[in-house]
């Protein structure tokens, strides 16, 4: 199954310390985030990618063609390069449409560490989201699922500190959701999600896994502390 890598965001947060490379690309140490990403992808099964790309596409161009004889040996790769910025959804509409896609696929960001999640996706059925529970809701929005796990609500952030599930990046959608894209810019979160959950047809998949988003400086200096010192306590 393809894993579409949403990659093309400005990073306009992390420019300081990502020293101007695209937010993928942020050195953790000597290695690009990215790099730890896609060997992580493929410990758990992913042979065949996706990248979605627009902003300093071109870097992350030359990234992947440099690992194509090492690190992604033996793997499908190819990539988008969106006309302009598309957002979420629609750099993920642009790249089924570009590439005549068809059937079910992954799809997660580049900028967001999940300690696993790809085999719960793999066993569920589109579209789906990876949900992952956590301490404190307060920066990330929280997700309401019932016992079918059927998505009822995305609640935005309101600065409420409290325990809940978050969405975790990691979605596993179908093609036919963006058959009737009219090629404008449009969010999964804002614009795709919320549709399909006052319907009843999105479900959560629970997962427990260390999850960052390394988008904030200290986010980012956090992750490369975990990294650095053996990826030992629970990344949160």
């Amino acid at each position: 199954m393809n894993l579409m890598v949403l990659a093309g965001g400005f990073g306009t947060r992390l420019q300081t310390a990502a020293l101007g490379v695209p937010k993928a690309l942020a050195p953790v140490g000597d290695t690009p985030f990215l790099q730890l990403q896609i060997q992580h992808w493929i410990a758990q099964g992913v042979r065949s990618f996706v990248f979605l790309l627009y902003h300093q596409a071109d870097q992350i161009i030359e990234f992947l063609e440099a690992c194509h004889d090492d690190l992604l040996r033996g793997c499908s790769v190819s990539w988008t390069i969106e006309p302009q910025p598309m957002e979420t959804g629609g750099a993920i509409a642009y790249a089924v449409r570009s590439q005549g896609l068809h059937g079910d696929f992954l799809a997660t960001n580049a900028d967001t560490w999940l300690g696993g999640g790809i085999r719960e996706l793999c066993e569920s059925v589109a579209p789906a989201v990876a949900v992952l529970h956590v301490d404190d809701i307060a920066r990330y929005g929280e997700v309401l699922y019932d016992a079918n796990a059927s998505v009822m609500k995305f609640l935005e952030k309101d600065g409420r500190q409290k325990a809940g599930w978050i969405n975790a990046g990691l979605y596993r959608l179908n093609s036919k959701l963006f058959d009737r894209w009219n090629g404008s810019p449009m969010s999964l979160e804002r614009d795709i999600f919320p549709q399909l959950a006052s319907r009843g047809v999105l479900k959560a998949v629970p997962v427990m896994a260390d999850f960052v988003d390394i988008g904030l400086p200290d986010d980012y200096e956090r992750f490369c502390v975990w990294a650095r010192t053996g990826r030992g306590e629970a990344l949160l």
